[in-house]
């Protein structure tokens, strides 16, 4: 049913935006997954989500605990619309709701920390899905987060200041990881039902009122 509704809606898109469509997909990954904890500050939440849209990570993962996130649009650059967000906001602790969430995809937890040295991000195993956690710009990860963590990992540096900005820790973490899946033999590539998901909200995103051609489809269809 994808497919054919797919086929569909395709046909109200421009052949050159079909065509970047079609490009992006095969680039796209779930082998590494980002997941914020409540994070405060929106600009460096927003810069989070264009980077991972940038290093073609599908899926972010959103934990508001204390914190309610919200986009900027001026930092963001829209690419929260091709991205697969998952909040989690509605549990006693969220963090944990995420954290199980992940483990149950079969996800390790990785936890960004410059006090722990167990892997840097060159090093850190991607035999395994990897969830990569980022704490609060102002406390770091909570101490539900350290406890569950299966992995630590830290990005090298050479100054004295302690810690990266969040946003910039990221970018960094998503660039080597990005590269480093597409140079070991990893299957890292979405499965051809994912690829069909994702085009789908791809098209609903993109043509305005989708839902009333959708519904159009489904009629005629039934």
């Amino acid at each position: 049913m994808h497919a054919d509704l797919i086929n569909y809606l395709t046909g109200f898109v421009t052949e050159e935006r079909k065509k970047r469509f079609d490009e992006i997909i095969q680039n796209r990954t779930r082998h590494v997954s980002i997941a914020l904890e409540n994070i405060f500050q929106p600009h460096n939440a927003s810069a989070v989500l264009r980077s991972c849209d940038c290093f073609g990570i599908q899926d972010v993962h959103i934990i508001e605990n204390e914190n309610k996130y919200t986009i900027n649009p001026d930092v963001a650059l829209g690419s929260y619309k091709w991205l697969t967000m998952h909040k989690y906001n509605k549990a006693t602790n969220n963090t944990l709701a995420c954290i199980e969430s992940l483990k149950a995809k079969g996800y390790a937890i990785a936890v960004t920390s410059p006090h722990k040295d167990s892997y840097t991000i060159e090093t850190v195993p991607l035999n395994k899905k990897l969830a990569l956690f980022f704490g609060t710009e102002m406390q770091g990860m909570s101490d539900q987060l350290e406890k569950n963590a299966e992995v630590f990992v830290k990005i090298p540096m050479m100054g004295f200041t302690e810690s990266f900005n969040i946003s910039v820790a990221a970018a960094l973490s998503m660039y080597t990881l990005s590269n480093r899946l597409r140079k070991e033999n990893i299957n890292w590539a979405l499965s051809e039902t994912e690829k069909e998901e994702i085009m789908l909200q791809w098209l609903r995103n993109t043509i305005p009122r989708s839902e009333l051609l959708e519904k159009d489809f489904t009629e005629k269809n039934k």
